[in-house]
């Protein structure tokens, strides 16, 4: 029997109720503090470039301030974008992070969905895909090897000392998010945990894919050392202490969460359709769990044992709640509904 764990997912957005980014950084990790109290597993960040959506573009920044924070909680970016990086010197810094947080990094890797992003930093949207299969095995090298030697179309290395390694052995853990069954397999194939979202039935059939195809002894694994793989839901949570004030409070901070996520898209003329316009219609599908202690636990209940997920990753700060607010809803999180949903078993 697998035991449920938890998790929270962060964009740092910029409109999240912070007057400047000084106090909106000092909110998050002020935050982080209460997510390692409380036990959670793992904070994870996303990276996002140009876009109110995501104020941490620089992961590694930000986490080496939560590293000073935080004495239990594991984190790590969900995910790098790897076309982003130079994998050598990405390779150092997560050596350096790992010491600093005392062994509690986790490393997510992606290449990227926003063709706005990459093409502002003049990174090719139809070779993304490809510059982040080479990143993906330089980094893996890297971590694993005394020297690295690589050649491929976008990266070439040879003989390079790897002065620095990581404090986990032989590595962090590999993270990967994942919206379909088809990605779902490439992550499971290679061992990696995963983080998915949308609605309840969609997550279902990635997790279904995920226990179908992972196997321990696959030749392609980068985690091998893992052998209980966590494999994820993602929902954003807002709790009250109603129904209805929890209903008035997450409506409107998901009209600013909508415009977030579509800033970049719109200022080209075009919409990106990973969450629909309709607050109604995301809370209906289970992606966004909005009311009173006894409703929250009994929708995340709910979406645990139909998804058969083993790992719950909560978005407690979107939109325009301020930190009080999403500190009071994390609360309420934490001592009235993680309990319960920790006496869940699941069958692996």
């Amino acid at each position: 029997m697998e035991q449920l764990s938890f998790g929270v997912f962060d964009h740092i957005e910029r409109t999240s109720g912070a007057p400047n980014l000084q106090t909106l950084y000092q909110e998050r990790l002020k935050l982080m503090e209460d997510y390692d109290r409380a036990g959670i597993f793992c904070f994870h960040v996303a990276q996002h470039h140009a876009t109110p959506l995501g104020m941490a573009p620089s992961p590694n920044i930000f986490l080496s301030a939560a590293a000073e924070h935080t004495k239990r909680l594991h984190f790590g970016p969900l995910v790098y974008l790897l076309p982003f990086y130079q994998p050598l010197r990405l390779i150092e810094e997560i050596c350096m992070l790992d010491h600093l947080s005392g062994g509690r990094l986790e490393v997510g890797v992606g290449r990227g969905v926003s063709p706005f992003e990459l093409g502002l930093h003049r990174i090719p949207f139809y070779e993304a895909r490809n510059i982040f299969h080479e990143a993906l095995e330089v980094l893996h090298r890297g971590l694993t090897n005394d020297r690295l030697s690589f050649s491929g179309k976008y990266y070439h290395y040879e003989n390079v000392p790897m002065e620095l390694r990581p404090l986990q052995q032989p590595h962090p853990d590999f993270w990967y998010g994942t919206l379909n069954e088809e990605t779902t397999m490439y992550a499971a194939k290679r061992g990696m945990h995963v983080v998915t979202l949308g609605p309840t039935e969609m997550a279902a059939k990635v997790v279904a894919a995920y226990r179908a195809t992972w196997k321990p002894n696959n030749p392609e694994n980068l985690n091998p050392h893992v052998k209980s793989p966590k494999i994820g839901v993602q929902r954003h949570v807002f709790i009250a202490d109603t129904d209805k004030e929890a209903d008035r409070i997450g409506r409107s901070a998901f009209k600013v969460f909508f415009h977030n996520i579509q800033k970049l898209w719109n200022d080209f003329g075009t919409f990106t359709a990973v969450f629909p316009n309709d607050y109604d219609k995301v809370v209906e599908a289970g992606a966004f769990v909005v009311g009173s202690p006894s409703k929250v636990r009994d929708e995340l209940a709910r979406a645990a044992e139909i998804t058969k997920t083993n790992y719950l990753v909560q978005v407690f700060s979107w939109g325009d709640l301020t930190g009080d607010q999403s500190r009071k809803s994390f609360d309420l999180f934490a001592s009235r509904v993680m309990p319960e949903l920790q006496k869940i078993s699941l069958a692996a």
